[in-house]
């Protein structure tokens, strides 16, 4: 894990319980992730991965126990002595620390990759024109579209969406990115490129980031920790070396071979 000068986590999920009528999500799921740390959730499909990023971008509601961030609650907030469910806008408050990348780009089609990229800079944070044009002009050139910059999504390839809606999400200033599969929407060949630039935006911004991929390669290359989900739990997680190669459970072994037999 990630050294951090507190030892308070940046995200912290206390026995969260997710569930669709009779069938649970998430079964009291605990997890810390440290200031900073950068860690990938792995597992078959129906493990839970995707919801604990749902979860804690606030997009579903929980049916039990506490999500914080920063050490502030996300789910519930302070009535007198007692804490109850967040309301609209404490949980808006509290979403401006999070920023989430989704599998499809959710660009606005109407709007250009820089309209995109200062819609909320302008409408949430209220900053000024120019401030918002700067910051979304630096974000593009960082995931490698300063000649994109006037183009619509319809005018951009799979990958340069993608990296639009990289550049979006980083332009709300977050201090949590979550991603969510944001290469499985993509042609093979650009999926370099998307990782290329989730690469070079954990070298360069201090950001706690939480990833669902079925990319090992780069889960192994890019991460502090691994958690192995199955059937809504965190089987084990630990360094991409013990995960990889001394894993201690034989569903984490067994989901590994598969997986790894058909990249």
């Amino acid at each position: 894990m990630t050294e951090t000068s507190s030892t308070q986590p940046m995200v912290r999920f206390d026995k969260v319980t997710k569930a669709y009528g009779d069938l649970v999500v998430l079964r009291e799921l605990c997890l810390d992730v440290a200031a900073n740390e950068k860690v990938s959730l792995i597992g078959p499909s129906g493990s839970g991965k995707t919801t604990v990023l749902r979860t804690l971008m606030t997009l579903e509601p929980i049916q039990g126990g506490t999500i914080h961030v920063e050490g502030e609650c996300l789910t519930h907030m302070g009535h007198g002595e007692r804490l109850v469910p967040a309301d609209a806008r404490h949980k808006r408050r509290m979403r401006g620390k999070i920023g989430m990348v989704f599998q499809q780009f959710n660009l606005f089609p109407h709007m250009t990759a820089l309209q995109n990229c200062i819609e909320a800079p302008l409408t949430v944070l209220k900053l000024s024109k120019d401030e918002a044009v700067e910051r979304a002009k630096e974000l593009l050139r960082l995931v490698g579209l300063t000649d994109k910059v006037d183009h619509y999504p319809g005018q951009l390839s799979g990958g340069q969406q993608q990296r639009v809606a990289i550049a979006r999400a980083l332009a709300m200033r977050p201090k949590v990115m979550l991603f969510d599969e944001v290469t499985s929407a993509l042609d093979p060949e650009v999926v370099g490129e998307v990782l290329a630039v989730i690469r070079d935006i954990g070298r360069e911004y201090n950001l706690t980031m939480l990833m669902v991929t079925h990319q090992m390669g780069f889960a192994r290359e890019f991460s502090d920790r691994i958690c192995f989900f199955s059937n809504g739990a965190i089987v084990e997680h630990g360094s991409p070396d013990q995960i990889f190669n001394n894993a201690r459970h034989e569903r984490t072994r067994q989901f590994l071979r598969a997986v790894l037999a058909g990249q």
